[in-house]
């Protein structure tokens, strides 16, 4: 009977353990509204700059610390902000639209899984994942700032992607000769601020 109880005892204190350790594991989703993508891409002599929405995603805290996130990028959703006259702000992201460049028809969307997140302190977050756009996905690999409370979340950060990794090749040195004065540089830039409640 002692043999029992002890066992019983034994599973309980494992049972309340496991449960108090899911509790302290909270997966949120992000606010789409008022969370920004931004991107930003340069070319010999200039360069130009816009916004993503984001389509959908989750970040995981475990004990207030981020231990996972999920983004996906509408892809269909490019805006540009930089230029002023509205017929070259739409060709502009016709173009950026088109098999050219990012082929939304096709590939609407765009997405990053993390793989390991490392947290350095103050809120400073190492993080490694995957990229997907179009139909390929590679490592890449970022710092970002991160806070929380019992009600909140934010996470803001910012790193280059090459494009050439993903078969956009329109204006690229990676893959034409000859360009001169016309090369679009392969890496741009996303910045991106996330947000929403706990």
């Amino acid at each position: 009977m002692k043999t029992l109880r002890t066992f019983l005892l034994a599973f309980a204190t494992l049972f309340i353990f496991s449960e108090a350790t899911t509790a302290q594991t909270k997966t949120v989703d992000l606010d789409k509204q008022s969370g920004t993508v931004e991107w930003e891409g340069k070319k010999i002599g200039g360069g130009h700059d816009g916004e993503i929405d984001i389509k959908d995603g989750k970040l995981t805290f475990n004990n207030g610390e981020l231990t996972k996130a999920h983004v996906i990028i509408d892809m269909t959703s490019i805006v540009n902000h930089d230029i002023d006259d509205p017929e070259s702000k739409a060709k502009l992201v016709g173009h950026l639209k088109s098999d050219d460049f990012f082929g939304v028809e096709n590939y609407p969307e765009a997405e990053f899984k993390s793989t390991s997140i490392e947290a350095k302190g103050s809120g400073e977050y190492h993080i490694k994942g995957n990229m997907s756009i179009k139909e390929d996905t590679n490592p890449v690999e970022f710092t970002a700032q991160v806070s929380t409370s019992k009600s909140s979340y934010s996470a803001e950060g910012s790193f280059k992607i090459d494009r050439s990794k993903y078969n956009v090749r329109y204006g690229s040195k990676s893959f034409f000769d000859n360009l001169g004065d016309k090369v679009i540089y392969d890496d741009f830039t996303i910045t991106f601020k996330l947000n929403g409640s706990m």
